[in-house]
């Protein structure tokens, strides 16, 4: 258990396989994410034989019905779901009114200052529990890529963030009082959807 004295979230997402899913948990992690997006290379399209039993459950969905939000937390015991598409605060309300114990993400696309000033209706709302910064790209989903994380000093919030887009296992990380965690995914795996627990050990080991 490596990431016992983390101070920060660490989320590893486009998790998939029973197996997998049980090595990285056992490294401390505290959030593992699952893709409920069928176009995503990591789309989780029938149940794992194995679900983290202490790190937390993280649906990730795109412009998804409420409906369907909410089937699949029920379904696979989600603690929390992220919104990586352009879902409303109106939605974000009702998501937070039918699952009043399940915390919300609300993820953005980084790629200019004014990016950041979008999170400002979502605090407003009140449903949100945390965003997700990511790397601007034109498709849904994440690009693999870092943005400039000087950009973050436009961000002055009070709903803390997660950061993503491109970290790697020795990543130069930044600063900011809102950064609540980091977002691990592609430069940690050896394939679509197959973790590398080496990797993620390196991260942990250099950001303990």
């Amino acid at each position: 258990m490596l990431n016992t004295q983390c101070s920060m979230v660490i989320k590893v997402c486009g998790m998939r396989l029973g197996s997998n899913i049980r090595e990285v948990e056992a490294l401390g992690v505290d959030w593992i994410g699952l893709i409920f997006y069928p176009l995503s290379p990591r789309y989780v399209a029938t149940m794992p034989d194995y679900l983290p039993l202490k790190a937390k459950r993280v649906g990730v969905f795109v412009d998804e019905s409420t409906t369907t939000i909410c089937q699949r937390a029920t379904d696979f015991g989600l603690h929390l779901v992220q919104l990586h598409g352009n879902e409303s605060p109106a939605q974000c309300l009702e998501l937070k009114a039918a699952m009043p114990n399940i915390g919300i993400i609300k993820a953005f696309s980084i790629e200019n200052a004014e990016s950041l000033h979008r999170t400002e209706p979502y605090e407003q709302c009140g449903a949100v529990d945390y965003f997700l910064f990511d790397t601007y790209c034109p498709t849904k989903g994440g690009s693999g890529h870092t943005f400039n994380h000087d950009l973050l000093q436009h961000y002055r919030g009070h709903i803390p963030f997660l950061l993503s887009g491109g970290l790697t296992p020795d990543s130069s990380l930044p600063t900011h009082p809102m950064l609540a965690g980091y977002d691990l995914n592609s430069r940690f795996e050896t394939a679509p959807a197959i973790k590398d627990p080496q990797l993620i050990k390196q991260f942990l080991t250099l950001n303990p």
